[in-house]
């Protein structure tokens, strides 16, 4: 079970927009790197002014939410409007990870909060993607089974921010969270290595 199996139908709701930015001229490299700048500003914003000002967590429910609608965005222009390209896939996979990285690791600005945890979800979450794209080089395609893909992941982390801005959270539970989110990513590697190899077979 993964977020992601919904996405047939977030796109539908996003489809008018598509072709609304695509009448505007826009591209789905565009998309991808805008997404990934503003992502690298709202995890500057959340770890350096968060701290203080709690409510400045919210920025994370709110981007994580914006930010699937625009990596569905990206995705729709450049298979719906013939911009496919090998900078492209590189962009989409790269700035995805980038970008994660950057929000997950604004985290650590929580006080309290175990930071090799953090930094272990971390590593774990750009391995999956990681094991997610090596089904191509295996003759599969690339995998995105869960249960902790990157929608999943984005879900967790807006959660996160929701319960920090109004302290809902202590440090201990939000370690423990981390743990399991670490966890889940862990099984989601082994089952897109798994999948992968079937699917090649």
């Amino acid at each position: 079970m993964s977020i992601y199996a919904l996405k047939g139908r977030f796109q539908a709701l996003l489809r008018p927009l598509v072709r609304a930015l695509h009448g505007a001229g826009a591209t789905a490299n565009q998309v991808t790197v805008i997404a990934a700048l503003i992502s690298l500003l709202v995890a500057a914003i959340v770890y350096v002014r968060a701290p203080g000002l709690p409510l400045l967590y919210l920025l994370l429910p709110v981007w994580m939410l914006v930010r699937m609608g625009l990596n569905a965005i990206d995705g729709m222009l450049a298979r719906e409007f013939k911009q496919q390209s090998r900078l492209g896939a590189y962009l989409n996979e790269l700035c995805d990870v980038v970008a994660d990285a950057a929000l997950y690791l604004a985290l650590l600005s929580v006080p309290g909060v175990s930071a090799w945890l953090v930094w272990l979800m971390v590593w774990l979450a750009a391995l999956t993607e990681y094991a997610g794209v090596l089904g191509l080089m295996v003759g599969a395609s690339r995998r995105y089974d869960g249960p902790m893909g990157k929608s999943d992941r984005a879900f967790v982390v807006g959660v996160v921010g929701l319960l920090l801005a109004f302290g809902w959270l202590p440090a201990p539970w939000l370690s423990l969270l981390f743990a399991l989110t670490a966890l889940a990513c862990a099984l989601t590697v082994l089952r897109r290595v798994r999948a992968g190899l079937a699917e090649a077979r």
